[in-house]
């Protein structure tokens, strides 16, 4: 067999999905090629008709929430938040599933040995990427996450969800873990909150790859990261359910690096 992967999403021409994909080919030994492919939001109807002529696709913006009603059947995570980021056409069905969450505290783990268990983190954003970050780091045992959002009802869905997810920055104890899920524009780089030593801070965006944000942590002495080691370990874990061969994030992160 010889896979057919591909993107999906719209701006698509920057995505970097395609190298690790064919990476991910490549580890496992299997052939395949894997295509940009832009797709408009709310062009379900292109999406569909993709699924018949390819075997598996990533998703990003703005299709993640859209495509969950194309789906015979959704992963634990991806039911969770309501968000698709990898779809699978396997016997007939198409199956999805968010891996970014779980690839975010992978890529904690596997780049920095940063574990979450216990942790306070501070968390900017309440979109999509958000959801799936800060289900994955109750999932993982997080202490508090305090989450700040221009949108109060998506705050407050995730305060709802979860019972260590709270509004605003409390400032009651230094973070362990900052992360910012905000996109690049009308971003506004606040100052800093308070962080314990050797904390970790974490802009998901990788261009520029020291953003304005992530670049005042840093001079703070924060332990920084950008998107760019998220991106590979979620694809990692996508690839994995893919081609039911398991695929290394660090092995993936050194193709696009």
């Amino acid at each position: 067999m010889s896979w057919r992967l591909g993107v999906i999403g719209s701006p698509i021409a920057h995505s970097l999905s395609p190298q690790l994909h064919e990476a991910g080919l490549a580890i496992a030994g299997v052939a395949g090629t894997s295509t940009r492919i832009e797709v408009a939001s709310g062009d379900l109807a292109r999406v569909a008709a993709l699924l018949a002529d390819y075997d598996a696709l990533s998703v990003t913006m703005p299709l993640k929430a859209q495509v969950v009603g194309l789906c015979d059947g959704l992963d634990e995570a991806a039911a969770r938040v309501g968000a698709v980021n990898s779809l699978l056409v396997r016997d007939g069905r198409v199956e999805g599933a968010n891996t970014d969450g779980l690839g975010f505290v992978d890529s904690l783990e596997g780049e920095l040995g940063f574990r979450v268990e216990g942790r306070v983190v501070a968390l900017w954003g309440a979109g999509g990427a958000a959801r799936a970050i800060v289900d994955a780091l109750a999932g993982a045992g997080a202490r508090r996450v305090d989450v700040v959002g221009r949108t109060e009802s998506s705050v407050r869905a995730l305060t709802a969800a979860y019972d260590v997810v709270h509004e605003g920055v409390s400032g009651d104890e230094p973070a362990d873990l900052v992360i910012n899920t905000t996109p690049v524009s009308g971003r506004v780089v606040a100052a800093p909150v308070a962080t314990k030593p050797a904390a970790v801070a974490v802009d998901i965006t990788y261009e520029p790859r020291i953003s304005p944000w992530l670049a005042q942590y840093e001079e703070s002495g924060c332990r920084v990261v950008n998107g760019l080691a998220m991106l590979a370990y979620q694809a990692a874990r996508q690839l994995s359910w893919w081609l039911e061969v398991p695929i290394d994030g660090a092995t993936l992160l050194e193709a696009i690096r």
